[in-house]
């Protein structure tokens, strides 16, 4: 006989199961360029909120770029870094103008559950590159790590236009970024771990932009 754990949800068939997103239009078709008809017809299952339903990939993209935040958000790629995916998706999220890969061009998108597909993601295979567009764009440079000089990113009063620059999971920021960044910020910790993973430390960024430019959270 076939038990559950206490507190637990059985696991419901595949044919039983929720089905994920919403199913083919019921009734007219919407009027408007910015509808998907292949959706309209057979249903949308893609990962994108309730108020994008139905739209094509193009008019998703296009409206999001009306919105998009003054921050960017960069992470070294020298050795193949499975964050970036995830940091891609947190970035989709937190409406990023652009996401940056510094170092090698390829990374594991399987983390960024297609969100790739509406964000913005620009490639510099070197730092000096990075900084020299940074600089041309007029984007403040802002490192997060954990260096003897870093300031706590709870009190920095965050700029509009910048870029945050994320370092390898283990190694961290090369020393050519933390020379470069016009401060180097830290995310206060109270366990026993030397650091957080690169994904969680992006999002705890990104979010702190958000609460100070959107929310106007001064420090």
């Amino acid at each position: 006989m076939e038990q559950s754990l206490p507190n637990s949800s059985p696991v419901l068939p595949a044919s039983e199961a929720p089905a994920v997103g919403v199913g083919p239009w019921e009734g007219d078709w919407p009027d408007g360029e910015h509808w998907d008809t292949d959706l309209l017809a057979a249903g949308d299952t893609r990962n994108v909120t309730d108020g994008y339903r139905y739209w094509t990939h193009e008019a998703i993209v296009a409206d999001l770029d009306e919105r998009r935040h003054g921050f960017h958000v960069a992470i070294e790629n020298w050795q193949h870094d499975l964050n970036i995916g995830s940091v891609v998706r947190t970035a989709n999220a937190f409406l990023a103008k652009e996401v940056h890969i510094i170092g090698r061009r390829r990374w594991n998108r399987r983390g960024a559950m297609v969100t790739d597909r509406y964000q913005h993601v620009r490639h510099h295979p070197t730092v000096a590159e990075f900084t020299a567009w940074a600089e041309a764009e007029g984007l403040t440079v802002i490192g997060i790590d954990n260096f003897p000089d870093s300031v706590p990113l709870e009190t920095y009063d965050l700029p509009e236009n910048c870029v945050f620059v994320f370092g390898q999971e283990g190694p961290g920021l090369t020393p050519e970024v933390h020379e470069a960044a016009e401060a180097t910020l830290s995310i206060a910790q109270f366990g026993s771990t030397r650091s957080i993973n690169a994904s969680a430390a992006a999002a705890i960024a990104m979010h702190g932009w958000v609460r100070r430019h959107v929310f106007g959270q001064h420090v």
